[in-house]
């Protein structure tokens, strides 16, 4: 491993470590809140990234274990002890879909290290600001495949996924171009209308994939 690759694994876990237990004992008392903080906050791994310098480290020793520990925090879990009460306020699987999405696109999109980041900010920062406001201010509802959202929701999670894309592009020095916005702002289009369209959780799937694979589609194919 090399010395890079190292720092990025110690950071990342170090990050996420720090996040579950300021959700899982600071903020016990308020599980919806605490799973909004940590489901936010994680995304700025997408931070992190660049530290990296050996695809199968990121993808399989930063961010495939993940997918087993969430597991074991899950209302799934077959240790009880263990059970996060943070994953147990909101969809059961949802931060074990978040590390299973990490994982792949840390995997297929190392070498374009701006279309992970893409995925991860708008499942973090969009998708979570999509919830926080709908709950509060969404008053007009729509359920289409078994989940309810709020249109206030949908339209903060475009606001906030064009906002973190945009973010990212400038932490990874793309250069901006009219062009360049208006697919940022189709693809935040189509992230929103995706988290509308998914039930269950499996947002934390579909809106990282579908972002990142039309950043990809546009620009890098």
């Amino acid at each position: 491993m090399f010395q890079s690759d190292l720092l990025g694994v110690s950071l990342v876990y170090i990050y996420v470590a720090v996040l579950l237990f300021i959700t899982e004992k600071v903020l016990h008392k308020y599980p919806e809140i605490s799973r909004k903080v940590l489901h936010i906050m994680v995304g700025n791994i997408a931070f992190i990234l660049p530290i990296f310098e050996t695809k199968e480290i990121m993808a399989f020793i930063a961010a495939g274990p993940f997918i087993f520990f969430t597991f074991l925090m899950s209302p799934y879990t077959p240790i009880k002890s263990i059970r996060g009460k943070t994953s147990a306020a909101g969809h059961g699987m949802g931060l074990v879909y978040y590390s299973i999405t990490w994982t792949i696109l840390a995997y297929l999109f190392f070498d374009n290290m701006v279309v992970i980041a893409i995925g991860i900010l708008a499942m973090s920062y969009g998708d979570g600001f999509a919830s926080i406001i709908g709950i509060k201010y969404g008053k007009k509802k729509y359920n289409i495949f078994g989940d309810e959202k709020s249109y206030i929701g949908s339209i903060a999670m475009f606001i906030f996924t064009f906002i973190t894309v945009i973010v990212a592009i400038i932490y990874y020095n793309v250069s901006i171009t009219a062009y360049l916005l208006l697919i940022l702002i189709f693809i935040s289009l189509i992230a929103a209308l995706i988290e509308g369209l998914t039930p269950k959780g499996f947002d934390n799937l579909t809106v990282p994939f579908v972002a990142a694979f039309l950043y990809w589609l546009f620009f890098l194919m």
